[in-house]
């Protein structure tokens, strides 16, 4: 590399300006005539360079930006005038000088001033990682000068011959100058696309990628020796924002400093502190009078906005602003939620249905009906006495709002629902990967992702050091060739799963210590649950005893719910860390790794009150006189006489909408607020008392160092996907789930829309093709879904019991004396010593025969209170039930994905069209080329035979005529 010509492309009045290329840096020496020009710059520097969105000439653009923190000596930062170098002391001495801006330099023979060993580590580190970007032929910038004192800021640019190159290695699709026609639909379909297009006009973004588009640029992996087939006509537009900083990422990734005890990339330096953030800047300002127009301002007014919740979003300019993987993350959200309508309106209808059929339903009338007397049997041990059934009616009736008929077939509705979603995405998906061109991605995408991080390196050179160190110790002296084949050797280590078995080991015990963990707080709250209901009982009012199974069941989800939510947190971060402690080789490892432990552990977290309740509680309660105790002391808590199903209502309602309201609306709003605040309270303190300086507009950089750094699609993902397990896994007991899913997502698209254009600082674009491991996530939710709905229709509801009644007991083909045939008697002479109620005589008369619900023998029988027959054949109809319900839905699911194609016939169409074009321009590239060889060809033999037809006196020096006859195309 050429220093001097290298620095001097600049222009010659812009040569003094505080520019620094670190590949130039010993070239700058501040002359006479030169000295002065650091006050020469123009009234407003900043606006030239678009308040740091360019360099400081206002040419160069600024691609990414590094940070980090120094600390300035007491002896200013008045730098040093010295003589030029030429190139080969330049090179010699580039690493041992110290940069401009950078601290003080000194002059020969002056004492060096007392500096912190970290922070002088740190800056040689910073002076050799940019000078190594240098050498990969980037160029930098450095800025101290900030209102942000003791941060300073290194403004990274990618000269046109880097793109090229990079775009070139990376694979990158780029369009080409080959345009071709969309093949539209015709006919019938074409106007009912058009009537559509102007029904849905007034939901449509006002952006100019989302218009329907009839033509379409030939796109291909971008190439330096075929840079003639590219639309090269705006050098400065070809390379979008998006592309250039991901070049950048990872050329800062590729780049590494060997000063450390092993090579670091920037992720490693951005662990150990020698930069402290580094991200690509936003396109510029979104709100404000004099904003100039740029894609950030145009996302935040059509879709980072509440005013447009009922638009569409603009995926194409989210995808062009953010890369793919967001783009493709905002779209899944956006067919979710579009996916959530008819399923919400199903579910109304349904939830109407009960509401309508309430009065009909015999059981629940029999139940609130006081002529019937059915006296039941106490609640608890000794301080509960008997009471009616009648007591339980508004449960009864709530009940059947969501235990009825129609909740079956909502059920086997939600199952197709969702093989329908994931077959409707899969082809929205084809469709996005065809108009961002990602068809064919596959090798690429294996290329960049399965680079080794930098952790994983260095755990391998630190078991490399070992192990020399080790050989060293055995071998005190062996030749130095010895030694190179040695390090030769340990350059190929890679890590076993014996260097992981601690790792393994500490997941496998933490992940179980965990799932412990929130199994003994589901189990405290069912002590809470069964202690609180006998204190309530205890009430003399006849309303407090009434409302004692309402009042425990409301306040023990409330306590849940927040467990739930701490517990949240602190999973998120434990699975981080388990993950952290593997190693994985490569970035797809560490993210599918975090991702099946985050889920594993949250999904147990939030679902487990949720299946006690569904499939646990009342069934093991015992009877009366032999019932099980807990701690010898504890009565285990029985269902309510209209079954458990309004209870796992209630738990699951509150639950989903406390977690969307809390956690996933009020945290994203709140913790982002309250962090941006700390920020600013931390800035208000160190800012300078100057108030020019404080007045002074911030630059681009700076504004986005004070945003909220990106932490990755994962927590988003996340909360999505559990709430996909409450809509789907126990829809039968909630059919309003998808509706309360819906509202929530409505905001939720808008709410992570804002914080991305607002809050968060740009994050690096990266390219994907689909949604990774929360597809596969998706599709087991779908088929887990089935069968834990079939068991809470056959399990949990009394659906299978009436079933039973109606076609086997009932005598008149009705209800009626259903509620009698599934409640048994009991003696209340047969009550354990000590178990008897207080007062027997609560009720005003005196109990000799009460109820209890279950299916057993009466006392007068031989066999009393042994299991009956009615429950063996209630039994083995739910188990039917199950075989059935599951196998039908799951044969009628996969008739559904294998109905609907994959891909769409139109773009399956227009890619094979694609193949065809392409073909087509590289076979009339190389006729064009041996169309120009038989040109040459030709002239050449026409220059021969001129020659042979010279006069004599030219034919006497024939040789060297002809000699330069043929060399003359040569020269051409």
């Amino acid at each position: 590399m050429r220093v001097n010509k290298k620095y001097s492309c600049l222009p010659a009045e812009e040569k003094g300006i505080h520019i620094i290329n670190i590949r130039a840096i010993e070239d700058i020496g501040y002359d006479q005539h030169e000295s002065t020009l650091l006050n020469s710059l123009s009234k407003n520097p900043d606006a030239d360079c678009k308040y740091g969105l360019y360099f400081r000439d206002g040419k160069r653009k600024v691609d990414y930006i590094l940070v980090y923190h120094y600390k300035k000596s007491s002896a200013g930062r008045t730098l040093a005038r010295r003589p030029q170098q030429n190139d080969a002391s330049v090179r010699s001495s580039r690493q041992d000088q110290p940069l401009p801006g950078k601290g003080v330099q000194l002059e020969m023979g002056d004492p060096e001033p007392h500096m912190d060993y970290h922070e002088d580590d740190k800056r040689f580190r910073r002076e050799e990682y940019e000078g190594n970007l240098v050498e990969a032929g980037l160029e930098l910038e450095r800025d101290e000068d900030t209102k942000i004192h003791g941060i300073g800021f290194v403004k990274i640019h990618a000269p046109w011959n880097v793109l090229c190159r990079e775009a070139e290695f990376l694979k990158l699709k780029m369009p080409t100058k080959k345009m071709y026609q969309i093949n539209q639909t015709h006919g019938l379909l074409k106007k009912i696309n058009s009537v559509i297009q102007k029904i849905t006009e007034p939901i449509q973004p006002k952006v100019a990628e989302h218009k329907p588009q009839t033509v379409k640029r030939l796109s291909y992996p971008f190439s330096r020796e075929k840079q003639h087939l590219f639309d090269l006509s705006d050098k400065d537009s070809f390379f979008d924002s998006k592309t250039r900083s991901t070049i950048v990422y990872e050329i800062l990734k590729r780049t590494t400093c060997t000063k450390a005890k092993y090579s670091m990339g920037i992720t490693s330096l951005l662990a150990n502190g020698v930069y402290s953030a580094a991200y690509p800047l936003h396109d510029g300002d979104y709100e404000g009078e004099n904003v100039e127009p740029n894609d950030r301002k145009l996302l935040c007014e059509e879709w980072a906005s509440y005013g447009v919740f009922y638009k569409y979003q603009p995926i194409d300019l989210v995808r062009k602003y953010f890369g793919e993987k967001i783009g493709l993350y905002f779209a899944w959200l956006g067919v979710y939620t579009q996916m959530l309508i008819p399923a919400s309106i199903v579910g109304i209808i349904v939830f109407l249905y009960g509401c309508a059929t309430v009065d009909e339903n015999i059981p629940s009338m029999e139940m609130c009906d006081q002529r019937n007397n059915i006296t039941m049997c106490p609640l608890c041990d000794k301080t509960c006495s008997y009471w009616k059934m009648s007591s339980a009616c508004a449960t009864a009736r709530a009940s059947h709002l969501f235990d009825n008929p129609a909740t079956v077939f909502f059920s086997v509705f939600m199952a197709l629902w969702a093989a329908t979603f994931m077959e409707h995405w899969k082809r929205k998906q084809m469709r996005l990967n065809y108009r961002w061109d990602l068809t064919g991605f596959e090798e690429e995408e294996e290329a960049v992702k399965d680079h080794p991080r930098a952790e994983y390196e260095a755990k391998v050179l630190e078991k490399s050091l070992r192990k020399e160190h080790k050989h060293k110790e055995k071998h005190r002296y062996f030749p130095e060739e010895t030694a190179n084949k040695w390090r030769q050797r340990t350059d190929k280590e890679k890590l076993t799963w014996k260097d992981r078995f601690p790792a393994y080991l500490t997941n496998f015990v933490g992940i179980i210590f965990m799932v412990g963990l929130t199994f003994a707080i589901v189990f405290g709250v069912i002590i809470y649950r069964i202690s609180t209901a006998a204190a309530l009982a205890i009430s003399s009012t006849p309303s407090g005893r009434s409302s004692v199974r309402v009042t425990v069941t409301a306040t023990a989800v409330i306590i849940n719910l927040v467990v739930i939510i701490i517990l949240d947190e602190v999973y998120g971060c434990i699975a981080r860390w388990l993950t952290q402690i593997e190693v994985p080789k490569t970035d797809k490892n560490f993210e599918e790794r975090l991702i099946f432990k985050a889920f594993l552990l949250k999904f147990v977290n939030a679902y487990t009150p949720i299946f006690y309740v569904a499939f646990f509680k009342g069934r093991f309660v015992g009877r009366p006189g032999d019932y099980v105790y807990i701690f010898h002391s504890f009565r285990m808590e029985e269902c309510a006489p209209g079954g458990c199903l309004m209870e796992l209502c209630i738990q699951l309602s509150i639950i989903m909408l406390g977690k969307q309201l809390i956690q996933n609306n009020l945290f994203e709003i709140g913790i982002p607020k309250m962090k941006k605040f700390i920020r600013y309270l931390k800035l208000k303190r160190r800012r300078s008392l100057d108030h020019e300086e404080h007045m002074k507009k911030k630059q681009r950089y700076e504004v986005d160092y004070n945003l909220e750094p990106f932490a990755g699609l994962t927590p988003e993902y996340m909360e999505m996907i559990i709430q996909f397990g409450f809509v789907t896994l126990f829809v039968a007991s909630f059919p309003l789930a998808p509706l309360f899913a819906l509202l929530n997502n409505i905001i939720e698209i808008r709410l992570d829309a804002k914080k991305f254009v607002t809050e968060l600082r740009r994050p690096v674009a990266v390219r994907a093709k689909d949604i990774g491991i929360w597809y596969n996530i998706l599709r087991g939710i779908g088929k887990l879904a089935v069968i834990i709905n079939a068991f809470v229709i056959s399990f949990t509801s009394d659906f299978i019991p009436r079933l039973v009644y109606l076609y086997m007991y009932s005598e008149n083909g009705t209800m009626h004396g259903f509620v009698n045939h599934t409640l048994s008697s009991f003696n209340v002479s047969d009550f354990q010593a000590g178990t008897a109620p207080n007062d027997p005589l609560d009720l005003g008369y005196e109990v000799q025969i009460c109820r209890y619900k279950d299916y057993r023998e009466p006392p007068w029988s031989e066999n009393k209170y042994d299991i009956s027959k009615d429950f063996w054949a209630v039994l083995a109809a739910r188990l039917a039930f199950v075989i059935v319900f599951q196998n039908l839905v799951m044969f009628m699911s996969e008739f559904v994905d294998w109905i609907i194609p994959d891909i769409p016939k139109d773009i399956s169409q227009q890619i094979h069209k694609e193949k065809v074009l392409m073909v087509e321009v590289f076979m009339r590239e190389e006729q064009g080329k041996l169309q120009m060889l038989e040109t040459w060809k030709d002239k050449d033999k026409r220059k021969g035979e001129n020659c042979n037809n010279h006069s004599p006196r030219l034919s006497r020096s024939r040789s060297g005529s002809l000699s330069s006859c043929h060399s003359y195309p040569l020269d051409v």
